[in-house]
């Protein structure tokens, strides 16, 4: 495997950041994962300006402009000899003395890691995943912006970890004020009434690149959609759940905690929608491949 460190692609055995970056220190950094189809980045610009936008809210100078970021993704995945892959995008703040100032710290650490991307299994997406709602909270948004995608997941690996000790596959985390507010890796979406329903951004919740096409999908397909406040009782009162995000695209769910659920039309329209937007970007775009 090769990784982009920095300036270049180098051997993974070569790609290495010292103890004193503080994104290893502290957590103290950002990232993006996307997902490339048949050699096509999906929505790569959409990422990398979401990453920008981490980097400018927690005050961190990007080592590269937008193209130079598409040009080294790119270089990585042809390093690689990937086109259908899993991509990693991480920006540190970089090494530096000990302590908590971002000024100690000179230049950014800019990495690229991809991996050739495994299907999620057949069955998942047929008989849907099993979740739980965390007892872990989601942290408070007046505290830390959920519009940070931040290298800082300590509060998700508490829910996940709460998740594999339940026998579940993810965890949906409340805020403080007992609303649902997303996954630990993903958005998360419900049928009710008729109407599908998902946590709005206000929730604190991360405006999740996944779930913004989801949400056209819904519409230009003509179901009615409200991004709101929802407790635990209205999702265990839904028809059905699923779950978005980069990697998994729309999961199925067949059981919230004790309440189990069949995949529903809805979840079905979403997955066939989502694969045919997938497919027309990769033809729109099948010149920009590595």
């Amino acid at each position: 495997m090769f990784v982009y460190l920095n300036d270049g692609v180098v051997p993974e055995a070569e790609a290495m950041v010292s103890v004193f970056d503080h994104g290893f220190m502290y957590g103290d950094g950002i990232y993006e994962t996307l997902r490339a189809y048949d050699g096509v980045v999906f929505r790569c610009e959409e990422h990398i300006q979401r990453l920008f936008r981490s980097a400018s809210l927690i005050g961190l100078n990007m080592p590269k402009d937008i193209a130079g970021i598409k040009d080294a993704i790119n270089e990585t995945l042809r390093a690689n000899s990937l086109l259908n892959a899993y991509i990693r995008v991480t920006v540190s703040r970089g090494k530096g003395l000990i302590g908590l100032d971002p000024d100690l710290c000179e230049t950014a650490s800019f990495v690229i890691m991809t991996n050739n991307f495994k299907p999620y299994p057949a069955v998942f997406y047929e008989e849907g995943i099993k979740i739980i709602i965390a007892a872990v909270r989601r942290n408070l948004k007046e505290a830390l912006d959920p519009r940070i995608k931040s290298l800082n997941f300590l509060n998700n690996i508490l829910a996940k970890i709460e998740a594999k000790q339940a026998g579940a596959y993810e965890a949906v985390m409340l805020n403080s004020g007992g609303l649902i507010t997303e996954g630990t890796i993903s958005n998360i979406f419900f049928a009710r009434d008729g109407v599908l329903c998902t946590p709005s951004v206000a929730c604190g919740i991360l405006d999740g690149i996944t779930r913004s096409l989801t949400l056209d999908l819904a519409v230009k397909n003509g179901l009615t959609v409200k991004e709101g406040e929802f407790r635990p009782e209205d999702l265990y009162g839904a028809s059905e759940v699923f779950l978005t995000n980069t990697t998994m695209e729309v999961m199925p769910v067949s059981r919230v905690d004790e309440t189990s659920y069949q995949p529903g039309k809805t979840a079905a329209l979403l997955v066939r929608e989502y694969g045919r937007e997938v497919a027309a970007y990769v033809r729109e775009k099948e010149c920009e491949r590595p």
